[in-house]
């Protein structure tokens, strides 16, 4: 098989992955390895590097988020930056590049119900790691965390016990709507306002923010 063919299997392959991993029938990695086999045989058209709906989504890593379902795009129409919380602030490297090489000119933050970012303070995941660390490096995980911008979530606090480790569970029952004042509603405002503002995203660009509400599986548009 020529370099540039092979070069495109495995790009085509890696570009459905998430897909893939999604489908009934793919739970191990040997599944993955024949359904590539299999796929690439079909030599489908390949996709333009560039998306073509010229959009960059940042959303949350949970695993429960999938933007192709949820908002009805196909592979090749748009960027998915994905860290924890759909962080803008987090994202900025990457939606440079995406906007300056690759010509997106528009940005959708997704955030969703029930996102770990609302269960947690920074004390309480420095005394997290800390606890969980040798005694001989206690002193240099606290100082490493502290020096690291873990982007808190505004109006979150942790209420639990300083020598709790216990993982709290984010609820999946707040209702987003616009005019709330809820965590995670300031958290969406705070990103796309930061992106509205910011010297390095181009002027024009539309920005929006969106809410995935896990319990009613919908898609809302808050701003």
């Amino acid at each position: 098989m020529p370099f540039r063919h092979l070069a495109y299997s495995l790009y085509a392959c890696n570009s459905n992955m998430f897909n893939m991993l999604a489908s009934p029938g793919i739970s191990t990695g040997a599944d993955v390895v024949r359904h590539c086999s299999s796929s690439t045989k079909d030599h489908q058209p390949p996709i333009a590097l560039p998306p073509t709906k010229k959009l960059a989504i940042v959303t949350c890593m949970d695993a429960r988020i999938n933007p192709f379902t949820q908002l009805g795009i196909k592979p090749g129409e748009a960027h998915i930056i994905r860290n924890a919380g759909g962080m803008a602030r987090d994202a900025l490297r990457s939606l440079v590049i995406s906007q300056r090489l690759l010509g997106t000119r528009e940005i959708a933050v997704y955030h969703h119900t029930g996102c770990g970012m609302a269960t947690f303070s920074k004390p309480y995941l420095r005394t997290l790691v800390t606890e969980n660390s040798m005694d001989e490096d206690k002193q240099l995980t606290g100082r490493m965390v502290d020096e690291m911008d873990f982007l808190e979530w505004p109006g979150v606090s942790s209420n639990l016990s300083s020598t709790s480790t216990s993982i709290p569970q984010a609820s999946e029952s707040s209702k987003p709507t616009r005019g709330s004042d809820s965590p995670l509603l300031s958290s969406l405002k705070s990103e796309v306002d930061f992106l509205r503002t910011h010297p390095l995203i181009l002027r024009g660009t539309k920005i929006s923010g969106w809410v995935w509400d896990i319990g009613k599986e919908e898609a809302i548009r808050i701003i």
